[in-house]
């Protein structure tokens, strides 16, 4: 059955409130329709995606917007060129990380990377590494996917791969290959499940980009 706005709205608060690294205080929660908007403001990056993952992972979430700021403590404050040394350093000794395939600025905080990858592991390695550094607002991630295998994607492959991850329903999910593009649409019961069904298919020798047009249907 589908949860209606109210019963949604105090699931979320509700999910917030557990997390010993969040103050449900500081972040503002509204609902419509299963799309949950995040205001507010945390302490730090880390805090940011952490009440973006929670609520991802309530049942009829449809969607998460985030627009829950950094404001960092005065201590936790440093410069671009501090911040930008302490990312250089962390990527490097990130051993899922080919940081010499990367370009970071950075400017008020905010974390830009730039760069061709073959793996979209290695592109959330890289941002993984960072959310936990201190002085980062956030990161804007421009990096592009270009795998160096040059094998034909082949659809099949592509839902044997799906089919064997017990969390998703492959009749639900439908599969289109283009050249090194692998589409995804469909219904699936939960934003984590389009979630995942998307990482399995990043994880496809050869993909460049994956369109993940599945749609969230509560039941």
């Amino acid at each position: 059955m589908k949860k209606n706005n109210d019963v949604l709205l105090k699931e979320v608060k509700e999910a917030i409130k557990w997390e010993p690294i969040l103050n449900s205080n500081d972040i503002d929660v509204s609902v419509n329709d299963g799309i949950v908007t995040l205001r507010g403001t945390v302490d730090n990056y880390t805090q940011k995606k952490e009440a973006e993952q929670t609520v991802k992972n309530i049942a009829g979430v449809k969607a998460v917007v985030d627009d829950v700021k950094v404001d960092l403590y005065f201590s936790a404050i440093k410069s671009d060129t501090d911040i930008a040394a302490s990312v250089v350093k962390v990527l490097r000794e990130n051993w899922a990380v080919p940081d010499h395939l990367l370009k970071v600025t950075v400017e008020n905080g905010w974390v830009t990377l730039e760069g061709i990858l073959h793996w979209n592991f290695q592109r959330k390695a890289a941002e993984n590494a960072i959310r936990y550094l201190e002085g980062v607002r956030g990161v804007i991630d421009k990096i592009k996917i270009e795998a160096e295998i040059k094998n034909e994607l082949e659809k099949e492959f592509v839902e044997k791969a799906l089919r064997r991850s017990w969390l998703l329903d492959i009749d639900n999910i439908r599969v289109r290959v283009d050249n090194k593009t692998i589409t995804l649409s469909g219904i699936v019961s939960s934003l984590f499940q389009k979630e995942e069904a998307e990482r399995i298919a990043w994880n496809t020798p050869g993909v460049w980009y994956v369109d993940n047009e599945l749609l969230v249907e509560f039941d």
